[in-house]
């Protein structure tokens, strides 16, 4: 039996690494469309963006490991197709990829604004090449404006303000990630960007980029104002990456569609931001790190015959300024919310979401061991 993992992505290369410990000996590939070889995605906003981390201390193992894992590494190649009945994946080379199994890890793709193709100074942060040119262009700039108050969008303006930059934040919600977050901690990331210098325009709807002569020179609000800039990031989300599926047969809606197995298809698999699986009476997608690792080692379990269920307790964090958010669950705007442990007022603090009386997320700010404590209410609900 061969596997054949398309993207050579955390959950792709978790996927490899979950066969080869779990004593599978035949033959992986891995496709990626990327020329690199597998690399961390959470640093490129923080580390890697402020240049503390280079592009060698973003790769999740070093050659040594891979060269281990004894699997191909086709590179810069991107899938364009797949025959679900062949379990052939179909290459933009040229390339006819053929295993007995396949799993789909190929991530996402960032929202980009209607306007923003073509113009010089505007950017999306997906990938390493997007970290690297962006960086690039804020070290030439004073000041930028980030679209976009979720999670990416907050962790870039923070990064930008720690590299000296003047920066505005731009977003539809009233305070940072509220719509995950809720209000109670929402308003205190508004007041932590504010206290450290980020210009907060919250709200409001961007409707457009203004430039001249090619180069993006500010933002344009619903309410009429530009805020100018000589860099802009737009961070409205990403969308899963299954353009390449469409004619696959393959239930496509905001994801690649699974049981609860992650399993699409008889041989066809999903990891990662990408999957889309049966979890207890709903679809469930996460974009996080730890479910791509996670998820991944529930494919490879799958593949090797052990029928496995994926149910994980979500969990991810953001590293803003010198706050440290962990969260356990899935906090919503509309959980109700009491401190567990710590003081808000002293920003070292644990709270639980409840809805229907049950805690349905954990939420620690800047105490993480505490945080991971209190996981167990979630377990045992």
């Amino acid at each position: 039996m061969s596997v054949l993992v398309v993207g050579a992505s955390a959950a792709g290369l978790s996927t490899v690494e979950s066969l080869r410990r779990k004593g599978y000996r035949e033959p992986i590939t891995v496709l990626g469309a990327e020329w690199h070889l597998p690399y961390d995605r959470p640093p490129l906003s923080k580390q890697f963006l402020c240049g503390d981390w280079d592009e060698d201390r973003t790769r999740l193992r070093p050659d040594t490991m891979l060269s281990a894992l004894e699997a191909e590494f086709v590179l810069g190649d991107s899938a364009v197709g797949l025959d679900v009945e062949r379990r052939t994946v179909h290459t933009a080379s040229g390339r006819e990829l053929q295993a007995d199994a396949v799993v789909i890890a190929t991530g996402l793709r960032a929202r980009v604004l209607p306007d923003q193709g073509g113009l010089d100074g505007v950017h999306v942060l997906r990938t390493l090449d997007d970290a690297a040119a962006l960086r690039k262009d804020l070290l030439e700039a004073s000041r930028v404006v980030v679209v976009g108050d979720g999670v990416l969008g907050a962790e870039i303006a923070a990064t930008a303000r720690k590299m000296g930059l003047s920066v505005t934040m731009a977003g539809p919600q009233a305070a940072p990630l509220q719509s995950q977050f809720g209000p109670v901690v929402a308003g205190l990331l508004e007041e932590l960007h504010a206290s450290e210098g980020v210009h907060l325009k919250l709200g409001t709807a961007v409707t457009g980029l203004t430039d001249e002569d090619g180069r993006v020179t500010g933002v344009r609000l619903e309410t009429g104002e530009v805020l100018p800039a000589d860099v802009v990031v737009v961070a409205l989300g990403a969308v899963p990456a299954t353009d390449w599926l469409a004619d696959s047969g393959l239930r496509l809606d905001n994801g690649v569609v699974c049981d609860a197995r992650c399993r699409a298809a008889e041989g066809i698999y999903a990891a990662g931001d990408v999957a889309r699986w049966q979890h207890e009476d709903s679809l469930l997608r996460l974009e996080n790190r730890t479910n791509a690792t996670e998820q991944a080692a529930c494919v490879a379990a799958n593949i090797l015959g052990d029928a496995q269920p994926y149910r994980p307790v979500p969990y991810f964090w953001t590293d803003q300024f010198a706050t440290k958010i962990q969260v356990h669950g899935r906090p919503s705007e509309a959980a109700e919310v009491t401190v567990a442990e710590g003081n808000l007022d002293e920003r070292r603090f644990v709270v639980h979401y409840r809805r229907d009386r049950r805690v349905v997320a954990v939420l620690g700010w800047n105490m993480p061991k505490q945080t991971r404590l209190h996981r167990h209410h979630l377990v045992h609900a």
